[in-house]
């Protein structure tokens, strides 16, 4: 009885999430136009954010609940499936340009910061001083990232007004309003949250009545689930030809996972590390970032080719986890 309802429900959930990440992408762009900011500044803080909600959430209720390796392994699925599965799939639908900023910048914070968890997980649990000290870098690189897109943004507003007085008839096109900017911004991130709950719990609900077990379940529509957002908004951006959005979106959302998410849930309380994560987990989630930038590096852009390793890479460590978890 429950079968028919619930397949409504992953179709509504789709649907919302499709609509929800239209929305974001429209309100990011406008903003970044509107205040001369990049649009890989905005995907790298407002996108990134908001597309980490679902982990941030997830993770400080698991630990609440005294499931904190729950939160941890939460933040290391959801950076695997943000390069590997994501970043796959976006790229072998059409191929993502990276810019060389990204290269030079961005990509490699993401990889320091992924590995400072070793030195600060390394004697088997996560305390308040080292979560306080993640979430010090966190709100100093949101800061400096912020202060940069403004900077430019003077810039930019700069260069327009010299335009401005050099060729003064040249009409200007007026900038969508702030007020409808917001609005389609606060709709995208209301319409992927929502959208997320509803696809994962419909989905979980099909599982157990076709007989898929809870360990399948939690290694696959669990984890995948929120990363929902981050792929939904990624293929709208990349479809769209926003692809300094579609990378910002998944590279910030890897920096916001490790240090803020990671961060506030050993804030909350502090927990015991499974080995595992210090272990091949960690290692598993370092390569991929680490191959991500590889294959970024020779064009500077994730091609089908690179999108199919990555693919194929995800689909076997998913493997990986059946089989550990099935002999645990």
């Amino acid at each position: 009885m429950e079968l028919i309802p619930a397949s409504v429900l992953l179709a509504v959930g789709f649907l919302i999430l499709l609509k929800g990440a239209d929305f974001l992408v429209e309100g990011s762009v406008g903003l970044a136009t509107r205040f001369g900011i990049s649009q890989l500044v905005i995907g790298l803080t407002i996108v990134a954010m908001g597309t980490s909600a679902p982990e941030v959430a997830a993770s400080i209720t698991a630990t609440l609940t005294g499931s904190g390796n729950l939160a941890v392994g939460n933040v290391y699925g959801s950076n695997i499936a943000n390069l590997a599965l994501i970043g796959g799939i976006c790229a072998l639908l059409r191929p993502i340009r990276v810019s060389p900023g990204v290269l030079r910048r961005e990509i490699p914070v993401m990889l320091l910061t992924a590995l400072l968890l070793l030195p600060l997980l390394y004697d088997g649990k996560l305390s308040r001083p080292n979560s306080l000290l993640l979430l010090a870098l966190f709100f100093g690189l949101l800061a400096f990232t912020v202060r940069s897109g403004l900077r430019q943004a003077q810039t930019h507003r700069t260069g327009l007004l010299a335009m401005a007085e050099l060729v003064p008839d040249v009409p200007q096109k007026p900038p969508t309003s702030f007020l409808k900017t917001l609005l389609f911004i606060l709709l995208g991130l209301v319409g992927l949250a929502f959208g997320a709950y509803l696809t994962v719990e419909s989905a979980k609900t099909i599982g157990k009545a076709i007989g898929i077990s809870e360990a399948v379940l939690g290694i696959t529509v669990v984890a995948v689930g929120t990363s929902l957002p981050e792929l939904i908004t990624c293929l709208v951006a990349a479809f769209k030809g926003h692809d300094d959005i579609s990378v910002g979106n998944l590279v910030g959302s890897n920096i916001f996972n490790t240090l803020l998410v990671i961060g506030a849930s050993g804030m909350t309380r502090p927990f015991e590390i499974h080995p595992r994560f210090i272990g091949v987990d960690f290692w598993i989630m370092i390569a991929v970032s680490a191959i991500f930038f590889l294959l970024a590096l020779p064009g500077k852009k994730i091609g089908r080719l690179s999108g199919f390793i990555l693919t194929t890479g995800y689909f076997l460590y998913m493997a990986y986890l059946f089989v550990y978890t099935r002999n645990q």
